[in-house]
């Protein structure tokens, strides 16, 4: 009797046969990624330990500086090189999956001892006491809540979080939109004398700032201070200030809108130009006003950029501490939380208080970030 034949319907499906050492290399694979991602942090601890050596005072100078660019920079080069060639004689598949280990990990590891580790260690210190040793519990954040000079902190920083980021998104766009109005080269003077105030430093700035405000007392000599000398001129009596409570903050407050406004003027210039000129051709034929155009044209398209622009200044305006150290100290009511923050670490030496503020600063900026990522995430998907 013929054997009947067996139609494609009727043949089973062959199961995958694993190879013998599958479960093995890639246990082997997952090694070589934890390797290739801890060997430069090691590395470089290393070297770290290496220049020990050179922290004794007799050293001289030129030498430390030799050594830490030869071994510093050229070590971490030979060793990125050297696991390049290292990844490129192992199989594709293998280099594959290692690569961005090798690259991308060791990054990830400092990033992660020198964020994460301190983050930790900061919050589990703000359960301790001055001297960050005996367990507190709660009691550093109760004195953030309840005791005036932290409340104090807290209502400015809010303060400053509500005016500066807001005043520099309005003036910042009034710059970009007058400027793109001007001539090229009228454009170009006009928006670097905005954005020259960048280059200066936080307390490089507050320094300038200084002689503007500054007072003297009858008796000490004349007034050296801008704004006192246009007082005085008027026929007034020369005035302190950064003593003047409540409006002591404010003028703190024009430091900050001084150095970024050049920032948000030019990210929401470019963002301006970027608008298709044919919308707006159309809708001044249609009969828009220019106030029209750029209230339901140009500010719509432009969305994003502000909100990125908010984000940015209002980051920087939680953590501003350098104006407020340099200019009063947190006298007269003009303390902030990033400022109190580092008074009570480094000049009180009350660790827990300082690690609950950086804390609250932290819990505070949280919010910020996922605005942040949120809009991200949506302009992704658009793409």
């Amino acid at each position: 009797m013929a054997t009947p034949l067996l139609t494609p319907t009727d043949e089973k499906p062959q199961q995958p046969i694993s190879e013998p050492g599958a479960t093995e290399n890639s246990l082997g694979i997952w090694v070589l990624r934890l390797v290739s991602a801890l060997i430069i942090p090691l590395v470089l601890f290393l070297f770290f330990v290496t220049f020990e050596f050179l922290q004794d005072p007799g050293i001289n100078k030129a030498l430390q500086v030799a050594v830490a660019v030869i071994v510093g920079v050229g070590g971490v080069w030979v060793l990125y090189w050297g696991m390049d060639r290292t990844v490129s004689v192992m199989s594709d598949r293998s280099a594959a999956a290692v690569r961005p280990f090798a690259f991308a990990g060791p990054a990830m590891m400092l990033l992660a001892f020198y964020l994460v580790y301190p983050a930790v260690t900061t919050f589990v210190t703000s359960f301790q006491d001055s001297d960050g040793e005996a367990f507190v519990g709660l009691a550093n954040y109760q004195r953030v809540f309840t005791e005036s000079q932290y409340l104090i902190s807290i209502r400015n920083s809010v303060l400053w979080a509500l005016v500066v980021p807001v005043i520099c998104l309005v003036v910042g766009l009034a710059f970009a939109t007058l400027a793109d109005r001007l001539g090229r080269r009228s454009e170009s003077l006009a928006k670097s004398l905005i954005f020259l105030p960048m280059a200066i430093s936080f307390v490089g700035a507050s320094v300038v700032w200084t002689f503007i405000y500054s007072f003297r007392s009858a008796g000490f000599g004349d007034q050296i201070g801008l704004l006192n000398g246009i007082w005085v001129w008027l026929g007034n009596d020369p005035v302190e200030w950064l003593a003047n409570t409540p409006w002591n903050t404010v003028f703190l407050m024009v430091i900050l809108i001084w150095l970024e406004t050049g920032f948000a003027m030019v990210i929401l210039s470019s963002a301006i130009k970027s608008v298709p000129d044919d919308l707006l051709e159309a809708a001044r034929i249609d009969g828009a006003t220019e106030w029209n155009v750029f209230r339901k044209i140009v500010v719509p398209s432009i969305a994003s950029t502000i909100v990125v622009v908010w984000t940015t200044v209002l980051i920087t305006t939680w953590k501003v501490f350098d104006i407020v150290f340099v200019m009063t100290g947190g006298r007269d009511g003009t303390a902030v939380v990033a400022q109190q923050m580092v008074t009570e670490f480094f000049t009180f030496r009350n660790f827990g208080m300082g690690a609950a503020l950086a804390v609250v600063l932290f819990i505070a900026v949280i919010p910020i970030l996922v605005i942040n990522v949120k809009r991200f995430t949506e302009q992704e998907a658009l793409r």
